[in-house]
């Protein structure tokens, strides 16, 4: 199926460099009145569309929040301010607040340097590519000047003063309520970012002693050496701790890293397959089947296959494994890089709720974390970041084609090449996995020199 033409939106929203199109004041005002016009015209005018958000912690969010909200209030919508808060709370908030969409302002794991703007639709779901697609054909001035409201015909706006709360016990209402988090001991990284009030919280409510670090966020030090893509400063507290696990969330908190107590990382395809098992053993998992990307590790579908589980592949974002979980009624999916979504909970990817999940299996099993997860053993896999000047050529060209073609042959039933464009950023990702780590690394290595000789030109 052909996907719709998008030039602006990309795998998770827009994303740029702060004052630089499109993540300036102008493009947001525009955007926010492009986002109330498409809705007006979707609700036929009966009432004012009411637009939740939210932002993290970065110091652009108070300008773009101010520009979005006035596009929005100047085409007709009301809107409700939510403060910083993780993506996943503002797709909460949407569907209990019957919102008719959610905005987040944030580049998620990005420097505090970039930005972005994703939308959520009435539902808390991300909205779908066509949708996006209509929005970016709705951005001309001066079809929205033609249907631009006078008098009382502009919104208004409010605050949501509790925001965080509702958040809170919503996340504490997807924790089992025999269960206790007494005696546990959690390092949390909070990046600086959207989750620094909220993830503490949900954890010491639950009875959790928490080690609490980048929960101090200063506008511009939002991911800076913290977070999921630097969990090494995690894995030294958990150390000298003598901590249980440790947690690493990103700049707006939909994703999570762990860290089991003898100090290793434990990605997503790991918590994966220890959800996946408990919802298993509980009867829980629809289909006996789960969605995953194809950047996740062949270990990952191996060790689920030998606990009697499918997991089904997608594109990378985790909008399409949502997708994917929607079309063939799944009800537990992620990425490895963290995103993990449990649709009985939620709608989108949410660290938190990732956590009180695994925490829950570690209860139920009676088992620390570094014993689930050394249940699946991942194939050695290098993944290698290429900055490229034409990242989307990387599927049509030539030479590319041919050596990836090489290695997929070499490599056989026993390993994997993937190539794809970033959806978020002017990079080729570059990923190998087999049974061996020299090699894996040679034909990786090999493969980024390729590409950025070819694409960078």
């Amino acid at each position: 199926m052909t996907q719709p033409r998008r030039k602006l939106f990309g795998t998770d929203g827009i994303r740029g460099v702060v004052n630089q199109y499109p993540m300036t004041a102008e493009f947001a005002l525009n955007l926010g009145r492009a986002l109330a016009h498409l809705l007006n015209a979707r609700l036929g005018k009966p009432r004012r569309p009411k637009v939740v958000i939210g932002k993290d912690t970065r110091l652009s969010g108070y300008m773009l929040e101010e520009a979005f909200s006035g596009g929005l209030l100047a085409q007709g919508a009301d809107v409700y301010l939510a403060g910083p808060l993780p993506t996943p709370g503002i797709a909460f908030l949407t569907a209990s607040l019957r919102a008719d969409a959610g905005v987040v302002i944030s580049a998620s794991h990005n420097p505090y340097l970039d930005n972005g703007i994703k939308i959520f639709a009435g539902d808390g779901f991300k909205l779908p590519d066509e949708t996006e697609a209509a929005l970016e054909e709705t951005l001309d001035p001066a079809l929205l000047d033609r249907h631009r409201p006078k008098g009382d015909g502009v919104g208004k706006a409010a605050r949501i003063d509790d925001a965080v709360g509702r958040y809170v016990v919503y996340l504490k209402s997807a924790f089992p309520r025999h269960m206790s988090l007494e005696g546990l001991t959690m390092v949390l990284d909070c990046a600086h970012g959207a989750g620094y009030r909220a993830a503490p919280l949900v954890f010491e409510e639950l009875g959790a002693k928490v080690r609490l670090f980048g929960a101090r966020p200063d506008g511009v030090n939002i991911n800076l050496g913290v977070g999921s893509l630097h969990p090494e400063l995690c894995v030294k507290k958990v150390g000298a701790a003598g901590a249980d696990l440790g947690l690493a969330l990103d700049g707006d908190a939909d994703r999570a890293i762990f860290v089991d107590g003898r100090g290793r990382v434990v990605d997503g395809d790991q918590i994966m397959h220890i959800c996946a098992s408990r919802l298993k053993k509980k009867d829980r998992l629809r289909k006996n089947a789960i969605a995953a990307t194809i950047m996740s590790n062949m270990g990952l579908e191996i060790a689920l296959n030998e606990a009697g589980i499918d997991l089904v592949r997608t594109r990378v974002g985790d909008r399409y494994v949502v997708e994917r979980m929607r079309r063939d009624g799944l009800n537990f999916g992620g990425e490895q890089s963290g995103h993990l979504i449990f649709l009985d909970h939620g709608t989108t990817g949410d660290g938190i709720m990732a956590a009180l999940q695994t925490l829950a299996a570690m209860i139920d099993e009676d088992k620390p974390l570094a014993e689930l997860a050394g249940r699946m053993t991942p194939f050695p896999q290098v993944l290698l970041n290429v900055k490229a000047a034409r990242p989307a050529e990387v599927a049509d060209n030539p030479a590319i084609c041919e050596q990836v073609k090489k290695v997929a042959d070499h490599l056989g039933k026993k390993g994997r090449i993937v190539l794809r464009p970033s959806g978020t950023e002017p990079v080729v990702r570059v990923m190998v996995e087999g049974e061996n780590m020299a090699e894996v690394a040679a034909l990786a290595e090999e493969t980024a020199d390729l590409v950025a000789r070819e694409l960078c030109i």
